[in-house]
């Protein structure tokens, strides 16, 4: 099937298994500073950006919060998620799915809220090289999810419109921001949220998983 749509997609917890890897690794992260929060509190907040996950901090448990600290964490929990590497993989149908719109020419890009430095794990393990694929980082966006710019940038180095892209994610965070840039979401289950909260949060469609979204792929994708 040929397509004109691009596809800019999430990484964690769309094209590969690692949510919960990233929510272990942000726990232990938070128990060295001594900061209480619970397991499912974090795991709300995988996806959103490291100021916007910062400011929720804040709110919650009310502690201080210096550029120090913050730094502290970030790198704390980037060596606790490096050591889990062994457990990340591709989710179902990760592979099949990028190869069947790579075959057909169809654009597609990876923008993530990580940063490369945990990203680069994740694109090991989906067997993507960032040298030969568009992917968008935090490292290279002033803002990321829930504000668009990390698609914006992905469509920009595509040079395809954002307004005919389809964003791909698994958490509400994606939908937000695919909402702000006039993109058409696309909800996975594969992360954790429920179908009703993607719903809410501006996904047109919602699928188990990539293999379950190569599957219905006519469904979402225009054709010339």
């Amino acid at each position: 099937m040929r397509i004109s749509t691009s596809f800019l997609f999430d990484l964690d917890g769309t094209l590969v298994d690692s949510v919960y890897q990233h929510v272990l690794a942000w726990k232990e992260a938070l128990d060295e500073e001594g900061i209480e929060l619970s397991v499912w509190r974090i795991h709300r907040k995988i996806g959103m950006s490291g100021g916007l996950f910062t400011n929720q901090l804040l709110r919650e448990t009310g502690g201080d919060m210096s550029n120090e600290r913050v730094e502290r964490l970030r790198r704390s929990h980037a060596r606790a998620y490096k050591r889990l590497h062994a457990q990340v993989r591709p989710l179902p149908g990760a592979q099949a799915l990028l190869a069947a719109l790579t075959e057909s020419g169809t654009p597609w890009a990876i923008a993530t809220s990580g940063r490369m430095e945990t990203a680069a794990v994740n694109l090991e393990a989906l067997g993507v090289d960032p040298s030969k694929t568009v992917v968008v980082t935090r490292d290279d966006v002033k803002y990321a999810k829930p504000d668009p710019d990390l698609f914006v940038a992905a469509a920009h180095r595509l040079k395809v419109q954002i307004e005919h892209a389809v964003v791909v994610g698994d958490s509400i965070w994606d939908m937000l921001a695919a909402r702000r840039c006039r993109a058409l979401g696309v909800g996975l289950l594969s992360g954790g949220y429920g179908q009703e909260e993607l719903e809410r949060a501006g996904a047109l469609r919602v699928y188990e998983d990539p293999a379950d979204l190569l599957e219905h792929l006519d469904e979402i994708a225009a054709r010339p």
